[in-house]
C-alpha cells in the first residue's frame, strides 16, 4: 500500500487579512492630493504620487543655504487619541519643524510627513494629513511628499505615530546664528497658544491627578481645546520681521521655546559671554499654565525648564530696534512682550528675576 506524502494546498492569504489594506492607502493618498495641491508655492516641480518629489530652490537665492529640520508630536498625541481629537495635531507636526527652521532666518521650503499605524483609519488619516496641510499653507510651505505605513502588530488600535520633516531656504549672508548678540540688546516674548506640543507627559499626569476636580474651561476655552490647541506657526510675522529689520542692527537672535523650555533652549542662540535676564511677571501666566503649575505643585523654575510658560518664541534685537520690531510683530497679528535683556554671564546663561 502506497501512502500519500503530499502537502495540502495551503488556504491563500492576501495583503489585507495579514493586516494591510492597500485600498484603503489609496483612497487616503486620493484624500490627500487636494489639500496638498493648496500648499503648492514656487520651486515645486514635482509633489504627492512619486517616488521623490522635486523642489527647485527659488532663483532670487544668490548664495542659498538649505536647513532642515525634523520633529513628532510628542505624547500629546495619547491625548489626540483618548480624547478623538484629530485636526489640530498636524498643525503641531508642521509647527515643530518650520519654527525651528525659522530660527536660523530660514524660509521654509517644503515638508515631508511620516505616518505609522496598525490598522489605517481612512477618517482618522485624513483629519491628521488635513492638518498637516493647514500648517503647511499656513507657514507658506509646500507639502510635497510623505509616507503612510501600516504596519500590523507595531501599534495598538485606534493608535498612530507621526513625524515631519521641513526643508528651508536662507541667504548665507543672512544667516542667525546668534553672533551679533551683546549686552545691552532687548528680549522680546512671543504669546504662545498654550503648552504647544511639549511637556505632555506632565500634562497627562496633571490630568490624571485632577480627575473630575479639573476645570470646565481655561482662558475661555473648553478644557480639552485649550490643552489642544496647536502650536503656533511664527513663520510670516518672524519672516516679515526679519525683512524689514534685519541683523545686526535690528534681529539677532531667535529660539524656539520647545523642550526644554526658556531656561534650556534661550542659551542655545546666545554666545557663550551672555546671559539673558528675564524679568519675573513681564508676561502673563494664562490660566492653563497656572493650573498646570498648581495641580503638578512644581516651582517657578522647573515650569520654565518643562514647559513654554506662555512664550512661544523669544526674539533678540537691537535696543535701538525693539519697539519698531515689537510693532512690526504685532501688525503681523503676534502678542509681544519684552522680557528682559541681555547681560554679561557670570552665572546661569537664563535668570528669571
Amino acid at each position: 500500500m502506497t501512502q500519500n506524502t503530499s502537502t495540502p494546498t495551503p488556504t491563500p492569504l492576501s495583503y489585507k487579512e495579514a493586516g494591510v489594506d492597500i485600498v484603503a492607502g489609496d483612497a487616503l493618498v486620493e484624500l490627500i492630493k487636494p489639500l496638498a495641491k493648496k500648499t503648492m508655492r514656487e520651486g515645486v516641480l514635482a509633489g504627492i504620487g512619486g517616488f521623490g518629489a522635486l523642489f527647485e530652490v527659488p532663483k532670487r537665492y544668490k548664495e542659498p543655504v538649505l536647513v532642515s529640520g525634523t520633529d513628532g508630536v510628542g505624547t500629546k498625541l495619547k491625548l489626540a487619541f483618548e480624547w478623538n481629537m484629530h485636526d489640530t495635531v498636524g498643525i503641531d507636526l508642521v509647527a515643530m519643524s518650520v519654527n525651528d527652521v525659522l530660527v536660523q532666518g530660514a524660509e521654509p521650503l517644503f515638508f515631508l510627513d511620516y505616518f505609522a499605524c496598525g490598522k489605517l483609519d481612512v477618517d482618522t488619516a485624513a483629519a491628521v494629513v488635513g492638518g498637516i496641510a493647514k500648517g503647511c499653507e499656513a507657514s507658506g510651505c509646500a507639502l510635497i511628499g510623505g509616507e503612510t505605513a501600516e504596519m500590523p502588530g507595531m501599534y495598538p488600535a485606534g493608535e498612530y505615530d507621526l513625524a515631519g520633516f521641513c526643508v528651508g531656504v536662507v541667504e548665507k549672508s543672512k544667516i542667525l546664528a546668534g553672533q551679533s548678540v551683546c549686552a545691552g540688546d532687548v528680549v522680546l516674548g512671543l504669546a504662545s497658544n498654550g503648552v504647544h506640543s511639549n511637556g505632555f507627559s506632565l500634562v497627562r499626569k496633571c490630568i490624571e491627578r485632577a480627575g473630575a476636580n479639573a476645570p470646565t474651561t481655561l482662558d475661555g476655552k473648553p478644557f480639552k481645546a485649550a490643552l489642544m490647541e496647536p502650536t503656533r506657526l511664527y513663520v510670516k510675522p518672524v519672516l516679515a520681521a526679519l525683512a524689514a529689520h534685519p541683523a545686526p542692527t535690528g534681529i539677532k537672535a531667535l529660539a524656539h521655546i520647545t523642550g526644554g523650555g526658556l531656561l534650556e533652549n534661550i542659551p542655545r542662540v546666545l554666545p557663550d559671554d551672555c546671559a539673558a535676564e528675564l524679568r519675573k511677571g513681564s508676561w502673563p501666566q494664562t490660566e492653563l499654565f497656572a493650573w498646570l503649575q498648581s495641580t503638578a505643585g512644581i516651582d517657578d523654575i522647573e515650569m520654565n525648564r518643562t514647559f513654554n510658560n506662555g512664550i512661544g518664541m523669544v526674539v533678540v534685537v537691537a535696543a535701538d530696534a525693539a519697539q519698531a520690531v515689537a510693532k512690526t510683530l504685532r501688525d503681523a497679528g503676534e502678542t509681544v512682550y519684552e522680557i528682559g535683556s541681555i547681560g554679561v554671564r557670570t552665572g546661569d546663561a537664563v535668570v528669571v528675576a
